[in-house]
Order: structure tokens, then C-alpha cells, then sequence
């Protein structure tokens, strides 16, 4: 399973966001510099974040953005759910489905089957499972 660049930016976007004080606001500018992250695309991603009630965002001249939410209580497995197109194979989407074995394919149900896995794992995870190391990230974070 490969994720695709949304998601993987979006969990990207939450780590950075996570590794800073509570108190600080960031903004997309600063978080695009440093992964290196296309500003415009960025932007679409926050935006969609704060719609999910991810992240925070505050308007205005000291506005910014951070966690809406304790990254205890940001799920990894949720935000992949949220930001993922999950459909790995056309005959899981119905409406879509062309595939002329699609009815006595069983291919369909082990990958139905590793997905669920796949995800079952994810859901086991918070962002703050992700930050135990905290400190560090925010050192790699600061040098790029």
C-alpha cells in the first residue's frame, strides 16, 4: 500500500504541528520551507485538515494554525481514513466497478482483507504515539 502525497503531507502536517508548543501558532509558509512542500498545495491540505477538525486555524496578522485536537485524540488510522481514497481496486467501488470477473473474483477479498489489516494496525496509533520523541523531531525539524 503506498499513501498518496495528500495523506502522506497531511500526517506530515500533524507531526510538525505536534512537535510545537501548545501555545505557538504556525503557519504554512514556515511548514512548506521546511519540508519543502509546494506553499499552494499545502494550503489545500490545512484547509481540508481544519474542515476534519484537525487543526486549528486562526485568521489575521498573529493568526496561524495548530492542533484543534490532544494528539492523543488524533487516531493515525482515522486521518488516513479521512484523507486516503481506499478504493485499491475498481471493483471496490460499485458504482465504478467494470471488472468482468468482479462476481467470482476472490482477488477482491484478500485485498478487502489486507486492507482491513492495514488499517486495523494504523488505528492502534495516535499522533502522540508519534511524538514520543518530540524533542528530536523538533531538532530535525529546525535545521531544514
Amino acid at each position: 500500500m503506498q499513501l498518496t502525497t495528500y495523506t502522506d503531507y497531511s500526517l506530515r502536517v500533524l507531526l510538525y504541528l505536534g512537535t510545537q508548543p501548545a501555545d505557538k501558532l504556525a503557519s504554512i509558509k514556515e511548514i512548506s520551507s521546511t519540508y519543502g512542500i509546494s506553499n499552494n498545495h499545502l494550503s489545500k491540505i490545512v484547509y481540508e485538515l481544519g474542515k476534519l477538525g484537525l487543526i486549528e486555524t486562526i485568521r489575521g496578522r498573529n493568526g496561524g494554525i495548530k492542533l484543534a485536537k490532544l494528539p492523543k485524540d488524533i487516531n493515525i488510522g482515522a486521518v488516513v481514513r479521512q484523507t486516503e481514497d481506499l478504493e485499491v481496486v475498481e471493483c471496490f467501488d460499485i458504482d465504478r466497478n467494470q471488472c468482468i470477473i468482479s462476481s467470482g473474483c476472490r482477488l477482491k477479498h484478500v485485498l478487502n482483507e489486507a486492507m482491513k489489516a492495514y488499517l486495523q494496525v494504523l488505528d492502534k496509533y495516535t499522533l502522540e504515539d508519534m511524538l514520543v520523541n518530540k524533542d528530536y523531531l523538533r531538532t530535525l525539524l529546525s535545521k531544514a
